[in-house]
């Protein structure tokens, strides 16, 4: 059996009470298919956003991209490329938790 993936940075050093927050294999391909399908729907979602900015005249999408709205999805969109990285590390450590099984 091989070992489990380091602990982050911040954890404690108390391996038991570390221990008792592992996940299970279950627990984390359950944890892995919600943000699979949120993620999936935020790509749709994203993809429906642009088509509808691009079938409005330029002065409704000018007055649309000056809303806190607009800005608020563009930091959500900058926060989820950001969120890439760790999505893959966590599809990662799956795929090594199902060859163990």
């Amino acid at each position: 059996m091989s070992e489990p993936p380091p602990l982050p940075a911040d954890a404690s050093n108390d391996a038991p009470a570390a221990a008792s927050r592992d996940l299970d294999f279950e627990q984390a391909r359950l944890a892995y298919s919600i943000i699979e399908s949120l993620l999936e729907h935020t790509a749709v979602l994203s993809d429906l956003v642009t088509l509808m900015a691009r079938v409005l005249d330029e002065d409704t999408t000018r007055a649309l991209t000056q809303t806190p709205n607009w800005a608020a999805y563009l930091e959500s969109r900058r926060r989820m490329e950001s969120t890439r990285a760790d999505v893959e590390k966590f599809a990662n450590i799956m795929k090594r938790l199902g060859e163990d099984d």
